[in-house]
C-alpha cells in the first residue's frame, strides 16, 4: 500500500503544485489522478518515487518512508515502484532485447539465458516477441510504449507509476495500451497510479479516481461517483469518457 499524508512541494513563491497532498492507494487497483494542467500531478509521481524530495509530509511504500530517504533504502523503493516515462525512455543505442536485459543485468544481476528467456516472456506480455531485435527507431509510439512497459515491470515491481500512458497514441492504440494496464493489474497483481488527460483511458482503467484542485486531493472515489460529483472539472471529464475521438 502507498500511503500518502499532507504532501507538500513548491519551487517558488508563486509555483506551489502540492499544498497538503492525502492518498491512500490501496493494492490490486488502478488510480487515476485527475486535474488541470500544472495542478502537481506528476510532480506527485515522481515524489513517490523519490525523483523529487518534498518540503513536507509523509511518503510510505508498504511501511517504508520515501522522503528523505538514504541512497540503500531509495534503491529498494525503486525496486518496488517502477516508473512508466510518456516516451518509453528507451536507450536508443540499444536494441529492444538489449533495452531489457539492461534492465535485468543492472537490477537484478541476472545474466546469460536466463535472461534471454525472461527478456521474451516479458516481450510476450507485451504482444511484442518479434521486436526483440529491433532498435527504438524502427517502433511505432504504441510499440515504443509497450516496449518500455515491459522494460519496466521485467523487474517485477509491486506498483507502476503511469505518466500520460496514451498521449500521442490514435484511438486503436490508445485502447490497447490501456487494457494491457488493466491486464497487468489482472494477471501480474500489479497496482497502478496513472496521470492522464484522455477520459477514454481512464474509462478503460481507473479503478477510483483522485481530484487535485489547488494543490491539494479534493475527491477521491470510484469513476461513477465522480461522474456525478459537483466538481465542473469532473462533470466535464466524464462527458468525454467513451468518445475516443476527442
Amino acid at each position: 500500500m502507498i500511503e500518502i499524508r499532507d504532501l507538500y512541494k513548491a519551487f517558488s513563491a508563486e509555483l506551489r503544485p502540492l499544498r497538503g497532498v492525502t492518498l491512500d492507494v490501496q493494492d490490486g487497483t488502478n488510480l487515476v489522478v485527475l486535474g488541470k494542467s500544472g495542478t502537481g500531478k506528476s510532480v506527485l509521481l515522481k515524489s513517490i518515487v523519490g525523483l523529487l524530495e518534498p518540503d513536507q509530509g509523509s511518503i510510505q511504500v508498504d511501511g517504508v518512508e520515501v522522503s528523505g530517504a538514504n541512497a540503500n533504502t531509495l534503491q529498494m523503493i525503486r525496486r518496488k515502484v517502477g516508473y512508466v516515462f510518456q516516451s518509453g525512455a528507451l536507450f536508443d543505442s540499444l536494441t529492444v532485447g538489449e533495452n531489457l536485459a539492461f534492465a535485468l543485468e543492472k537490477g537484478k544481476g541476472m545474466r546469460g539465458a536466463e535472461v534471454r528467456d525472461k527478456v521474451m516472456d516479458y516481450l510476450e506480455k507485451v504482444g511484442l516477441p518479434e521486436k526483440v531485435n529491433k532498435m527504438p527507431s524502427e517502433l511505432s509510439g504504441g510499440q515504443r510504449k509497450r516496449i518500455g512497459v515491459a522494460r519496466t515491470i521485467i523487474t517485477e515491481p509491486a506498483y507502476l507509476l503511469y505518466d500520460e500512458p496514451t498521449t500521442g497514441l490514435d484511438p486503436q492504440t490508445t485502447k490497447e495500451i490501456s487494457e494491457l494496464i488493466v491486464q497487468l493489474k489482472d494477471d501480474l497483481n500489479i497496482t497502478g497510479i496513472a496521470v492522464t488527460h484522455d477520459p477514454y483511458c481512464l474509462h478503460i482503467i481507473a479503478d477510483r479516481i483522485a481530484y487535485l484542485e489547488e494543490g491539494k486531493v479534493v475527491f477521491e472515489g470510484t469513476p461513477e461517483e465522480g461522474k456525478h460529483s459537483d466538481f465542473e472539472f469532473l462533470k466535464i471529464f466524464f462527458t468525454l469518457e467513451n468518445d475516443p475521438g476527442k
